[in-house]
């Protein structure tokens, strides 16, 4: 026997155990299907309103999603700012040990 009739004899065996099983457990066609499609994983969006960047002077934000904006783009390279210094809570953050340290004298 040559190796392509021995793995089309092997295909054969198989799959007549397959419909033994099938039928013993009572399964439908259509179900294996279903088995055996894979899953779509959602993706993790940021819920509505979330703001990952936002600019200290301008206010102008973003989520994160999809291309870096305009405004993003040109406070990293142009403006000099670092990339926490563009978060929100990074900004909540400087402003509570601002109001923690009182007014400048």
């Amino acid at each position: 026997m040559t190796d392509l009739e021995n793995a089309s004899k092997a295909r054969r065996i198989a799959m007549h155990q397959i419909r033994q099983l099938m039928e013993f457990w009572n399964i439908e066609p259509e179900e294996l299907g279903q088995a055996m499609a894979v899953p779509v994983i959602p993706r993790n969006m940021p819920p509505p309103g979330y703001v990952k960047y936002r600019h200290p002077i301008t206010g102008e934000t973003w989520n994160g999603d999809g291309e870096h904006p305009e405004w993003l783009r040109r406070a990293l390279l142009k403006e000099g700012y670092r990339v926490v210094e563009l978060k929100p809570e990074y900004q909540q953050e400087q402003q509570a040990l601002q109001q923690q340290a009182g007014p400048a004298a």
